[in-house]
């Protein structure tokens, strides 16, 4: 038999259900209609009803099957954070003892979708253990069907018995305490984890528009993204190796601009794409994005050559330039890495209070993303330390 990493199996739910789930079990949709069982939907009425038609090879519909997911941090939770808001939304965690069961199935990316199959359970245990540095991935992209890998499923018949959940997790410690007042006699532990709801784990305001944060830049929900960059055209490492594979158009964007002597230091590039972030990252056609907001990059110069450190006069060239051109850009909103920190081996101590000197100017909401190769002192993160150098 396949070996896994999976500690757990996955439910995604509305946080008004966990009663009815610490009580009854995870139960099949059919099962909560035919029974009258309250429940609070998250999806939509398209997603339920095109799952109604999908069916498994002994020709029962997946309305008939609790679905649990190996990865719950995939595009289906991103949507639904989105939508229903992050205060709302449990993911409860399956013990792996529920792959055991002869009449599971497995499906090799969402069930729903055309091109993912529905194998029985020896099988789909062969072909998951294969999949699992994608189900590992904390992001995901269209291009190479990781979007819709990343949503595999485990079909449970009928329902899920509550004595295989092992634990719930919420986005942060206002619902944790919710939800422990909600399930005082469970005994189940209630885990905050940020990150698995797309969440920074640190997010501290500075100003009333400026903020510092922990986390996955990429899922910030600002308009404008940043992405530090040399002017010969390569994206190889950190953040800007990131875009080049989850937002391709970026990358020929980029080099065209490397190409034609265009991007200089001192003077970074918006990139005002057509599509929006959530364009690319929740699943089409079953679970189209509902968003409308516009996604741009700030593609900004912090070196001239890659093999070279970054820059940090060549930075404030383009933050004095990012101050003085951003509302005639229209940039409504802005998140930022720490520039040239990490790979390009500058301080936080230096480049912190240098971003906040030109961005707590800017009249918008602006996050600055610390750097993730090292832990920055708290004191590097006060209002004192960072805002010493503002005029």
């Amino acid at each position: 038999m396949a070996r896994f990493r999976f500690r757990n199996l996955y439910y995604i739910t509305h946080i008004d259900n966990l009663p009815s789930i610490v009580s009854r079990g995870i139960l099949a949709h059919e099962i909560v209609e035919r029974d009258h069982v309250p429940f609070t939907p998250i999806y939509d009425s398209q997603i339920v009803s095109n799952r109604k038609s999908i069916l498994t090879p002994d020709h029962r519909s997946l309305w008939e099957f609790a679905n649990l997911y190996f990865q719950p941090r995939n595009a289906m939770l991103y949507r639904v954070v989105n939508e229903k808001g992050v205060e709302q939304i449990a993911i409860v965690a399956v013990r792996r003892d529920v792959l055991d069961r002869n009449d599971i199935y497995i499906s090799t990316g969402n069930a729903a979708h055309s091109q993912s199959q529905i194998l029985e359970r020896n099988e789909g245990r062969k072909v998951i253990s294969k999949m699992q540095d994608v189900l590992d991935n904390e992001w995901w992209n269209k291009e190479d069907g990781s979007l819709r890998k990343m949503m595999a499923e485990c079909l449970v018949p009928d329902l899920i018995s509550p004595d295989l959940i092992e634990g719930i997790y919420v986005a942060n410690n206002s619902v944790a305490d919710r939800v422990k007042g909600m399930l005082s006699s469970s005994g189940l532990s209630i885990i905050p984890n940020p990150n698995m709801f797309f969440q920074p784990s640190l997010r501290r305001a500075l100003t009333s528009w400026l903020y510092v944060a922990q986390g996955d830049m990429f899922f910030s929900r600002m308009q404008t993204l940043t992405i530090s960059v040399n002017c010969v055209g390569v994206m190889g490492k950190g953040l800007a190796s990131r875009a080049k594979y989850q937002f391709p158009d970026v990358y020929v964007f980029y080099q065209d601009l490397c190409a034609n002597h265009t991007l200089q230091m001192g003077k970074p590039y918006v990139y005002k794409r057509e599509a929006t972030l959530e364009d690319e990252l929740v699943e089409d056609p079953f679970y189209g994005a509902n968003g409308t907001a516009e996604t741009w990059f700030l593609l900004f110069p912090t070196k001239n050559h890659w093999r070279e450190k970054s820059d940090i006069d060549g930075i404030e060239k383009g933050l004095v330039w990012l101050l003085n051109n951003y509302s005639n850009l229209g940039i409504a909103s802005l998140a930022v890495p720490a520039l040239g920190c990490g790979l390009g081996q500058l301080e936080w101590s230096d480049v912190g209070p240098l971003l906040c000197k030109y961005l707590s100017q800017m009249i918008i909401p602006v996050e600055i993303y610390l750097p993730t190769e090292k832990q920055i002192p708290n004191e590097q993160l006060s209002k004192e330390f960072l805002l010493k150098q503002t005029v």
